[in-house]
């Protein structure tokens, strides 16, 4: 990106001393969706899901600056068609991702600025984000050092043995199904990151990092339609959503 913009941006945020920084991963190959075009790529409602998730948070009034790491090969085409074209004026940096999410994150968290507070991670298929879980989940992070979005599961949760047969029912109430965004203290997430990378840790989302290092994360609802778009039926169940959005 333009380092003028980059600096521009920067002196707005300064005076606040402390800035909350928006990560998007977005450098997945999207297998399970089949075809060549990568699915942050993929449109729903005739726009890519990429360009969905990052107008979000380009309104929120809690996020300063976004950070997208996308596939090596595509950065000139997201600077150009996804961020100059929606003036996207809040992402300050667009990095080459890695082959897998947890990678493309750390490469995310090397180019934030030093005087982040907050870091927001939030994946690029999950478009249905909303502005209040992104403000909630910011000012819980705040408060608390770590929050994510979560969902409280509601079906019955089977253990089921390796020769296919259930071997109990489990407890639903204390489980909740982990959506993004999810946020951190800077030092926190940057430390179990680091830690993650050296101990060869793999992660399945960023809070089980911070809560490997032994922090406490707080969770604030979320919401079904905070779908995250892997397979092609969920094309189908985004387009249901967008269309009755647009009903309401």
């Amino acid at each position: 990106m333009n380092q003028s913009n980059q600096t521009n941006k920067t002196n707005q945020t300064d005076h606040r001393g402390s800035l909350v920084v928006a990560l998007v991963p977005a450098a997945g190959r999207g297998l399970r969706m089949g075809g060549s075009v990568p699915k942050q790529f993929l449109s729903i409602g005739g726009e890519p899901l990429i360009v969905q998730s990052l107008r979000v948070l380009q309104a929120a009034s809690a996020i300063d600056q976004i950070v997208l790491a996308v596939p090596s090969a595509d950065i000139e085409y997201c600077e150009r068609e996804i961020v100059a074209r929606h003036r996207f004026t809040k992402v300050t940096r667009v990095v080459a991702g890695g082959a897998e999410r947890q990678d493309s994150v750390r490469c995310a968290l090397a180019q934030i600025p030093s005087d982040t507070e907050i870091v927001l991670i939030h994946d690029a298929v999950r478009p249905f984000v909303t502005q209040r879980m992104v403000e909630e989940v910011v000012a819980a992070a705040r408060k608390e050092g770590a929050a994510i979005i979560a969902l409280p599961m509601r079906d019955t949760v089977k253990q089921v043995r390796k020769d296919g047969m259930i071997e109990r029912t489990v407890d639903r109430n204390p489980l909740w199904l982990a959506q993004t965004p999810q946020a951190f203290r800077r030092d926190w997430i940057e430390t179990a990151h680091r830690k993650g990378q050296i101990e060869g840790v793999q992660a399945t989302d960023d809070s089980f990092l911070v809560e490997w290092l032994g922090h406490s994360v707080a969770v604030v609802e979320g919401s079904g339609e905070n779908i995250k778009v892997t397979r092609p039926e969920d094309m189908v169940i985004g387009e249901a959503i967008l269309a009755a959005r647009k009903a309401r």
